[in-house]
């Protein structure tokens, strides 16, 4: 039995709301990757965009660069006037280019993650302009294959939970960290996240 398997049947077990969803929804889906810089650039992209508009404006980016996506060097090239030119706001465009100088400069260092701790990871990046709570922690779900993942502040698993668990009001994030204790999720909170975002079909694309 794998870890997801063993994830699944954990939760399947604790938490009798769940239980339900997880068995109409079928098997965890997210599948990790080792783009973390690219993934965190889209992430800036398409902050506040539908999936079309974001998809529409990536494109436009990378075209920038001759069609090939850009190290953080060929990045800090260009000017917020020319992200600008492509679709990007300009804060965004001074975000990428800040994240840029964050991985130039060796204040951001992708390659030594996997041996630090989510909170670790958070630290570190929530010092680059843009990046906050919620981008770092989709990061840590759907780019580095995380299990253990609490998304407490992204709208779809507040809704999810109000919805699943009959309360009165949108839960904040100390209402959603005694949810998960009482029903056991840990150390698979990013499992039981991904079924909450499919009972309402709100999964986030990253």
């Amino acid at each position: 039995m794998n870890s997801l398997e063993i994830a699944v049947k954990h939760l399947t077990r604790h938490d009798p709301i769940l239980a339900p969803v997880i068995l109409i929804s079928g098997p965890y889906t997210v599948q990790p990757h080792g783009k973390y810089y690219q993934e965190l650039v889209e992430s800036i992209i398409s902050q506040q965009l539908s999936v079309k508009a974001a998809a529409t404006i990536l494109k436009r980016f990378i075209d920038l660069f001759g069609g090939t996506f850009p190290s953080p060097d060929a990045i800090l090239q260009k000017s917020v006037e020319e992200f600008r030119s492509v679709g990007l706001s300009r804060p965004k465009g001074g975000y990428i280019l800040d994240l840029a100088q964050h991985v130039v400069d060796g204040k951001v260092k992708f390659d030594h993650f996997d041996s630090l701790t989510n909170q670790q990871i958070l630290d570190e990046l929530t010092k680059v302009k843009g990046i906050g709570i919620w981008t770092v922690h989709m990061f840590l779900i759907f780019c580095m294959g995380r299990l253990d993942v609490l998304a407490y502040g992204d709208l779809g698993i507040r809704n999810g939970i109000q919805k699943l668990y009959s309360l009165e009001t949108l839960p904040d994030q100390q209402t959603i960290e005694a949810l998960a204790i009482k029903n056991n999720w840990h150390p698979y909170e990013s499992v039981a996240c991904w079924y909450i975002w499919k009972s309402v079909d709100t999964v986030p694309t990253i």
